[in-house]
C-alpha cells in the first residue's frame, strides 16, 4: 500500500517508520523543511525515541520512506492517509484550537483521489470527525465519504520514547463511519502492526472496532481523562496528608494492595501533550462534567500551592534565589509541553524571587532560550524546588546547594539523609521532616 503520514513529529515519524517497516511505501508530509531534510538524510530530528535512528538508517536509503513539504507529492494515489497533526487548546478559554488540523485537512482534501482511507490519529473532541472534518473534506474535494473515500478515527495510544513498544502492547482502536471504512481500516492496521499476546485483556489483542468514530473518540478521551482525575484525587489526598502528619505514599501503597483501588502518584504538575490537554477537549463537548473540571483545576493549582507554602515557611521570597530542578514534563523525555516548570517559575518570580533552572537533558543555551538562568551544582540558592523526577536529583544533597534554606520536593525523589539539617517539604509526606521544615522556618 501507498501510505501518506501527515505531520512527522514525535508520534507521526515513528508511525511512518512503523508502516514502512511493515512493507508499505510511505511518504510523510511536514511543514518544517528542516525536519523533512533531516529525515531524508536518515537522521532522527529529535532524540530519545528508542530504535528510531536505526530504523531510519535502514528504511530511508532503501527507498521505503521519504519526506516532503508538498501535499501534492504525498496525497494523490495514496491508499491510506494517517493524520497526526497537533491539536491545541486555548489556555484561557479551554476551547480547542483547530487551526493546524483544519489547515492540514484542507490541504489533503485539495489533492485527495478516490478510494483513499483517511485515518485521524490526533485526539479529538467527540463528534469532530463526523461533524467537522468529513464535511470539510467533501466540500473541498468534491468526493463523498463512504463512496469515494473512507474516514476513520483511530487514536494514537503511545508515549514518546517507547512508541514502537506501545504499538505492540495496546489494542488499536478504530471507529469508522461506514462498514466498508471499518473493513479497510482493519485491513490497513492489521497489515501495519503486530501485537503482543496479553492474557489480561477481555479479548485478543489487535484491532478493536468500536463501531463509530464517536465511540473511538470518547475512548481516547476517557482513558486519558481518567488519569488526570485520578492524579487530581491523589493530589487532594497528598495535600491533606502533608498537613496532618501522614505519609500519603504509604497510604496509596496500602490502598492499592486491594485489587479495586488504583490510586496514582501525586505530583507537583501534570504535563505533556496528553493528560493536561485531553480533559479540556472532553469538557468542550461536555461542559457539565464537574468531576473532570475540578480535577483539572486542582492539578493546575499545585505549583502555585507549593510555591505559596515555600513563601509562608520562609516568610517571604522577595530577593531570594530559587532553583527549579527539572524543565522536562517527565523524566526521560526532553520535552517541555505543559511542563510544571512554567507555572513554578512564574509563581516564584511573582513573589520577587530570582529564579534559576536546571535539567539534566538541557544545556545552558537551551535553558537560556526559554528565558531562564541556568543553575549548576555548587551554585548558591535559598530555595530548591524539584519539578521533574530525573534520577540524578535523588543523589543531590544540601552540600550541592550552598546556603539552601528550604527544599520543596514535588516528586518525592529526594532523601532525608541527603538533606539533613535543611528543612524539607515533600508533597504528600507529612512525616517528621515536613513538620521540622515548618518549625525551623
Amino acid at each position: 500500500m501507498k501510505v501518506a503520514v501527515v505531520a512527522l513529529g514525535k508520534i507521526g515519524l515513528p508511525l511512518a517508520v512503523q508502516f514502512a517497516d511493515a512493507g508499505h511505501e510511505v511518504i510523510g508530509v511536514d511543514v518544517n523543511p528542516r525536519q523533512v531534510e533531516l529525515i531524508n538524510q536518515a537522521t532522527e530530528p529529535f532524540p530519545g525515541e528508542a530504535h528510531l535512528q536505526e530504523k531510519l538508517s535502514e528504511l530511508v536509503p532503501a527507498g521505503k520512506l521519504k519526506a516532503t513539504t508538498e501535499y501534492a507529492e504525498a496525497i494523490p494515489g495514496a491508499d491510506a492517509i494517517v493524520i497526526v497533526v497537533p491539536l491545541f487548546v486555548n489556555d484561557e478559554t479551554w476551547e480547542p484550537d483547530f487551526a493546524w488540523m483544519d489547515s492540514a485537512t484542507e490541504s489533503l482534501a485539495e489533492h485527495l483521489t478516490p478510494g483513499t482511507l483517511i485515518s485521524y490519529e490526533t485526539t479529538l473532541p467527540v463528534g469532530t470527525l463526523r461533524g467537522r472534518f468529513v464535511p470539510m473534506i467533501e466540500k473541498i474535494s468534491g468526493l463523498t465519504e463512504s463512496k469515494d473515500f473512507f474516514a476513520v478515527f483511530s487514536p494514537e495510544r503511545v508515549l514518546t520514547g517507547r512508541v514502537f513498544q506501545d504499538l505492540r502492547r495496546y489494542p488499536k482502536l478504530i471507529g469508522a463511519i461506514s462498514e466498508e471504512g471499518a473493513r479497510r481500516a482493519r485491513e490497513f492496521y492489521e497489515s501495519a502492526l503486530t501485537f503482543d499476546e496479553r492474557e489480561d485483556l477481555p479479548r485478543p489483542n489487535g484491532v478493536w472496532d468500536l463501531g463509530s468514530p464517536e465511540a473511538s473518540e470518547l475512548a481516547k478521551l476517557a482513558e486519558t481523562t481518567y488519569r488526570d482525575v485520578n492524579i487530581g484525587l491523589a493530589n487532594e489526598f497528598a495535600l491533606f496528608a502533608q498537613d496532618h502528619g501522614i505519609d500519603v505514599y504509604k497510604v496509596i501503597e496500602a490502598s492499592n494492595s486491594q485489587p479495586f483501588s488504583h490510586i496514582h502518584r501525586p505530583g507537583i504538575a501534570v504535563g505533556g501533550h496528553c493528560i493536561p490537554v485531553y480533559p479540556r477537549l472532553y469538557l468542550s463537548t461536555d461542559p457539565d462534567a464537574n468531576t473532570v473540571r475540578t480535577a483539572r483545576q486542582l492539578n493546575a493549582s499545585v505549583p502555585e500551592r507549593l510555591v505559596e507554602r515555600a513563601a509562608s515557611l520562609l516568610g517571604s521570597l522577595e530577593g531570594m534565589t530559587a532553583v527549579v530542578l527539572g524543565a522536562s514534563y517527565r523524566t526521560g523525555v526532553k520535552e517541555t509541553a505543559f511542563s510544571g516548570v512554567f507555572p513554578v517559575v512564574e509563581a516564584l518570580r511573582a513573589r520577587g524571587a530570582t529564579v534559576a533552572v536546571h535539567d539534566t537533558m538541557y544545556g545552558d543555551a537551551e535553558l537560556e532560550g526559554f528565558g531562564w538562568t541556568p543553575w549548576h551544582t555548587g551554585d548558591a540558592a535559598d530555595l530548591v524546588i524539584v519539578q521533574t523526577d530525573h534520577p540524578e536529583y535523588a543523589e543531590l544533597s544540601a552540600a550541592d546547594v550552598p546556603g539552601v534554606k528550604l527544599l520543596i520536593d514535588g516528586r518525592n525523589i529526594t532523601t532525608a539523609k541527603n538533606w539533613q539539617g535543611t528543612p524539607r517539604l515533600v508533597l504528600g509526606d507529612g512525616s517528621a521532616s515536613t513538620h521540622q521544615a515548618a518549625s525551623n522556618a
